[in-house]
This record gives structure tokens, C-alpha cells and sequence, in this order.
């Protein structure tokens, strides 16, 4: 196996990690299209930076510190990234990196 190939392997094991757990899966499934889950927010677009942390755990229904942390798990996989406005943080889905990982797992299944 090459180096980068070990690289992808990696990335993919990580993100699939990541998206294992259904808490994570919606949440990354709701910031897909924010438009259609989230009303709109004071400080920051929707699209452009994302969905406040506020809004997340208010809709999935957990503890803030536990929505913080699936959402540190998903921005570690490289799957969201976050951005920080005034005292609120912010997560929007890395569509560059999404679409990689799916063409690499989709290659990966289809290959044998």
C-alpha cells in the first residue's frame, strides 16, 4: 500500500467513524441543507458560516457540551468546519472534503 493510499484509507476509516454514530449522521445530514432546518440567525448566514451551535443542540436535542464534542468528532474527520462569531461557534459541512470522501469510498467499494 503507498503512502497515499494509507493517507485515504486513514481519512476514510476517521470520517466513517465519525458518521457511525446517528447523533453525528443527522446532525452532518441537517447542516447539508441548513435552509430547510434552521431558522435564520442574527450574526451569521446560514450557508456562508454555518449553523450555530445554539441552533444544533436546540434541534438534536442534546446537551451543548455533547453537541460541541460530536461536533469537534466531524470537524477531526475533516467532514465540517467551524468559524467563531462574536461568543458563538459556528458549523458548516466541508462539501470539498465530503465530496472527496464518497468518490474515495465509493471507488474503494467498487474496486474489487
Amino acid at each position: 500500500m503507498t503512502d497515499t493510499a494509507k493517507t485515504d484509507h486513514a481519512d476514510i476509516t476517521e470520517q466513517i467513524k465519525a458518521l457511525s454514530n446517528p447523533y453525528r449522521f443527522q446532525l452532518l445530514d441537517w447542516l447539508m441543507e441548513p435552509k430547510d432546518h434552521f431558522p435564520k440567525q442574527r450574526d451569521a448566514d446560514l450557508v456562508k458560516d454555518g449553523v450555530c451551535v445554539g441552533f444544533l443542540t436546540e434541534k438534536v436535542g442534546l446537551s451543548q457540551p455533547t453537541v460541541t464534542s460530536h461536533m469537534q468528532k466531524l470537524a477531526q474527520a475533516g467532514l465540517v468546519t467551524s468559524k467563531k462569531i462574536k461568543n458563538w461557534v459556528y458549523y458548516r459541512p466541508d462539501r470539498e472534503r465530503i465530496d472527496v470522501f464518497l468518490r474515495h469510498f465509493n471507488y474503494r467499494l467498487r474496486q474489487r
